[in-house]
């Protein structure tokens, strides 16, 4: 099916909350839980800085759907997110049973601008959703928003590493 317009719509929200997330000194990553009527059921960003360095928001989506939403509910509703979900947040959407999973920018190609820009590697490897939840729709990257929320991740790099 791929990215559509509708998409977009939201995908450019999740950017604006990475760029929230940012401003709070947090890393850029922000994401939504939609339902299948179109109705945001839930919005975070990145919450690392509190010192608990798994505070990603589709973690938190994950737990908030299996406490607010059925199984069926839960399965039609689509996750929006500035980035590819990590490989924790990618196994905590699976457990959920949760639906498609729509991202901005892929691990991979966060992954390389880290390298270029001389960022330390990452703790956990870069592994695609595919990989960890073989049975989920995953549409992404979207090539529009990419220079967006590159330039909010280039941010942060230059500001973790003064």
């Amino acid at each position: 099916m791929g990215i559509n317009d509708e998409d977009l719509v939201f995908l450019a929200r999740c950017v604006d909350l990475a760029e929230e997330s940012l401003g709070l000194g947090d890393e850029p990553f922000g994401s939504m839980l939609v339902a299948d009527s179109g109705e945001v059921l839930y919005r975070g960003h990145n919450e690392v800085s509190s010192g608990d360095t798994t505070a990603h928001p589709e973690l938190a989506i994950s737990q908030w759907a299996l406490r607010n939403l059925s199984a069926l509910e839960r399965k039609n509703s689509t996750v929006y997110t500035s980035g590819e979900h990590c490989p924790m947040c990618a196994a905590a959407h699976g457990w959920a049973g949760l639906g498609r999973i729509v991202f901005v920018a892929s691990s991979q190609m966060l992954e390389s601008w880290c390298e270029a820009w001389g960022a330390p590697a990452s703790p956990v490897a870069a592994l695609p959703i595919s990989q960890v939840v073989p049975s989920v729709r995953i549409d992404g990257p979207a090539p529009s928003l990419v220079p967006r929320i590159k330039s909010l991740h280039h941010i942060a790099f230059e500001r973790q590493r003064s």
